[in-house]
């Protein structure tokens, strides 16, 4: 194995992008990992060379939405000059897993928040910002992009053993398949059982409200305080927002990490399969339902209904699928009319310009 092989492999390059890409044209069109993100402007590294890196104009103007533009973490074609200089990104390589969510505000687009991730780090406090219905959320933002989910119990350290136990336990019943661990960013040997997870060559992402404890956790994974944290606020037990932009890092155990900033809106668009696979039981049900259309409100023979009776669901679980199903569906239905109306005005500016250029 060659040298440069051995460079890119080091920042996740493996068989599954090397099957599926293509001759990138001249010689001087070289892979290249995205690992910071802002805007129109963008970092890239060959795992030798870490470069200030452009698009070129022909992929910004086929962009037909955000998600056609580099994010952190996507390997792309680029064009090396030498060291010093910019590189130029040529095309994006197809993504193996993307994590999007809808974007903040009433503009209803979707946003790119990082790309080729193997594993996600959903962390979560265990003090009073413990939330089951946000972790759902946020479950199936990582189910619908083709990601393995693990839940990081952050400030073990503020409860006692009997509390957090009680709250492993809840969300084992809620969510078996999910692996899970409690620990403190002030306790070395719970930080050591999470670095002892992670595998080298392999990438992972922090996500979480802010203020609870993603940036701490980095610092300790990188074995020294190179971003800064905020104080917990006394009135809330709630830290403070640090991060502001996404990055990919490389952690001295040789895995990737894509820290995340804190996100207030978790807004979903598009997201069937992520509901699907989430909340497989009360999916499941639906199939059982008597009628195929049942609206699982009033109906005799509803098998939600029966399930929300003799409890075997719980009605806030039951509440929040169907919350994030219609927004979500709600959501697909209005990008999809914008996308709509915006290629309407693009035929009739082209139609304009082609009777103009006809007319001089």
């Amino acid at each position: 194995m060659d040298q440069n092989r051995k460079n890119l492999e080091k920042m996740g390059f493996c068989e599954w992008f090397e099957d599926r890409s293509k001759d990138p044209g001249p010689e001087a069109f070289q892979p290249a990992r995205i690992i910071n993100a802002h805007k129109e402007s963008y970092t890239a590294t060959n795992g030798v060379w870490t470069s200030y890196a452009e698009i070129t104009g022909k992929l910004m103007f086929s962009a037909e939405s955000p998600l056609d533009y580099p994010a952190v973490g996507d390997w792309c074609y680029v064009q090396y000059f030498d060291p010093h200089s910019p590189v130029i990104i040529h095309e994006i390589m197809p993504r193996r897993s993307i994590l999007k969510r809808k974007a903040a505000g009433r503009k209803i687009e979707f946003q790119a928040i990082a790309s080729n991730i193997d594993c996600a780090l959903i962390v979560q406090s265990l003090n009073s910002d413990f939330n089951l219905r946000r972790l759902e959320r946020y479950l199936v933002m990582v189910r619908e992009g083709n990601i393995e989910p693990v839940f990081l119990l952050s400030k073990s350290d503020l409860l006692e053993a009997v509390e957090i136990e009680e709250r492993i336990d809840e969300l084992r019943e809620n969510f078996p398949d999910v692996k899970l661990f409690a620990f403190s960013n002030s306790e070395e040997n719970t930080v050591g059982q999470i670095e002892e997870m992670l595998t080298a060559g392999k990438t992972y992402c922090l996500l979480g409200s802010s203020g609870v404890g993603k940036t701490s956790l980095l610092n300790n994974l990188l074995g020294e305080n190179v971003f800064k944290t905020e104080e917990i606020r006394a009135k809330d037990e709630k830290g403070r927002h640090a991060t502001t932009s996404r990055q990919l890092l490389l952690l001295k155990v040789g895995a990737m990490m894509i820290d995340t900033p804190g996100m207030r809106e978790l807004g979903n668009i598009g997201v069937e399969s992520g509901i699907g696979e989430v909340f497989d039981d009360i999916a499941e049900l639906a199939s059982q339902c008597k009628f195929s259309d049942c609206s699982h409100q009033q109906e005799i023979g509803c098998a939600i209904l029966e399930a929300l009776e003799d409890e075997s669901i719980s009605h806030e679980r039951y509440q929040n699928y169907t919350k994030m199903r219609k927004e979500s569906e709600h959501h697909e239905m209005s990008y999809l009319e914008r996308r709509k109306k915006d290629k309407g005005l693009g035929k009739l500016y082209k139609s304009v310009q082609k009777s103009n250029r006809k007319n001089f």
